[in-house]
């Protein structure tokens, strides 16, 4: 059976090699955290072999498409861009909605004790 790592490697592995590996794992790390939670890869509502491949491959484009977006410096950060992309959309629904809404306010009036 052969080790994982042999003598003579081990005693070469260093602080530069680990620091590569490590930069390595953080960086496969953050594709699938981006993936999961930028691109909503494992948010899908169908169930034929088709549709969920066609799924993530246009998460995975999406990927791409935000890695290009930050490389270009057209957004900063994906997650800050992802949690804007509603902000006006949700606000010009809140603004629309309320008017003459007002009995859906709350009305609070003064305990009574009996």
């Amino acid at each position: 059976m052969v080790g994982l790592l042999d003598a003579d490697g081990y005693n070469t592995f260093g602080r530069a090699d680990y620091q590569k590996l490590h930069d390595q794992h953080w960086k496969i790390e953050q594709y699938h955290r981006m993936l999961k939670q930028a691109c909503n890869v494992e948010r899908f509502q169908v169930r034929g072999k088709v549709p969920i491949l066609n799924h993530i491959f246009a998460a995975l484009c999406s990927f791409v498409q935000l890695q290009e977006m930050q490389f270009t410096h057209a957004i900063v950060n994906a997650y800050q861009w992802k949690t804007e992309l509603f902000t006006n959309v949700v606000a010009a629904f809140v603004t629309g909605f309320i008017p003459g809404k007002d009995h859906l306010n709350p009305q609070f009036r003064a305990a009574v004790n009996a």
